[in-house]
């Protein structure tokens, strides 16, 4: 994917638009393929930005965990 500067919300809402055109048969067929590429970046980004925010969150949370391994 083109660095771009999008939000998960953004590519949330992008990629249902998406799911939405494909279900509606609104899609041609010679635009399939960049669709279904598009998509496919678009839930890369998601699982990438969801993984992320997760070990952010858990790095806050349990930080005392790394130093307990690290006096073990």
């Amino acid at each position: 994917m083109k660095k771009e500067n999008l939000s998960y919300e953004s590519a949330l809402i992008e990629l249902q638009e998406i799911v939405k055109n494909l279900e509606n048969r609104e899609v041609k067929i010679d635009e399939l393929s960049q669709t279904v590429t598009r998509a496919k970046q678009l839930v890369d980004f998601c699982r990438d930005k969801l993984s992320k925010t997760e070990d952010e969150i858990n790095k806050i949370i349990r930080p005392n965990d790394e130093i307990d391994i690290l006096d073990a």
